[in-house]
């Protein structure tokens, strides 16, 4: 089994100037890619399940699918909860084999999201698992707006939950389908000054590759969340697969169309993590 706990594949990466790439998953078929391109890319990969995920898929039936692809994985997998927004739901995933808990009380008052930060946070060490926290509201393309994170209120936040990773809102943008604009690298940097926590990017299919590279292999920026960008290759598989006959029905032919096409994309993104040329590496 190759199944670990976030802090097990970030604290390498903090270590060792890499990134490490949190893949939104929706379903079996993307996840089962994203193993895939990570063993050809022979890098650690982390399963998320985000709340749109859960919405189709219950948290016990994720759980099985996360740590079945981890047993026979040759590389290290995180199974990760993205965006828990009760110690209920953060309990249930703990209960049913996640590794990792992303606790996400950015829309509340520091205080508030210090404190039940810090509660899921002692939870999850307690049963030996990691949990991510948020401190700056990561807002939504064509939504709500982001409020930016603070580094004195991060540092405080880092310090007084506990938490493994922390994300941070840095000009980052969730379900952003073009890369614009790219992130605050200053305010980055003025948040890696006061803290030693590995820092997480939400939203990270909107920043240009070459600045994810750069901030992998040269910040204390350790985890991209990419959705959206995956999303949008699996979604033009399927419809270029349901094109090429339109008299197809039968849905695990079309979907097995996606696997090859997922995979490519993935292995572009993860390639833009660093790993490969990480400090250390023969």
């Amino acid at each position: 089994m190759t199944l670990v706990t976030l802090a097990g594949v970030l604290q390498p990466a903090l270590r060792d100037g890499y990134a490490v790439a949190g893949l939104v998953t929706l379903g079996w078929e993307d996840m089962r890619a994203f193993v895939a391109a990570a063993e050809a890319e022979d890098c650690p990969v982390i399963l998320q399940a985000g709340p749109s995920c859960r919405a189709h898929t219950p948290l016990p039936v994720l759980g099985k699918m996360f740590r079945h692809l981890a047993e026979g994985a040759s590389v290290p997998v995180v199974a990760h909860l993205d965006h828990g927004y009760t110690f209920e739901e953060c309990r249930e995933a703990l209960d049913n084999g996640f590794t990792s808990l992303m606790f996400d009380g950015s829309r509340k008052p520091l205080a508030q999201n210090i404190d039940e930060t810090a509660r899921i946070v002692e939870m999850a060490h307690h049963a030996g698992i990691s949990c991510e926290g948020e401190i700056g509201f990561v807002g939504y393309a064509d939504g709500e707006n982001s409020s930016g994170t603070d580094p004195e209120e991060a540092a405080q936040f880092a310090r007084d939950t506990g938490v493994d990773a922390m994300a941070i809102s840095v000009g980052n943008v969730h379900l952003q389908q073009e890369k614009e604009g790219g992130l605050d690298e200053n305010r980055i940097a003025q948040i890696a000054a006061v803290t030693d926590v590995p820092l997480v990017i939400h939203g990270g299919s909107g920043v240009p590759v070459a600045q994810r590279t750069a901030l992998a292999t040269g910040s204390n920026i350790c985890k991209f969340n990419i959705g959206t960008e995956l999303r949008m290759a699996f979604g033009a598989a399927m419809r270029a697969s349901i094109n090429s006959d339109l008299a197809r029905f039968d849905r695990v032919s079309i979907l097995k169309d996606t696997h090859d096409p997922m995979v490519a994309a993935t292995r572009s993104v993860l390639a833009a993590m660093g790993y490969a040329n990480r400090r250390g590496a023969t």
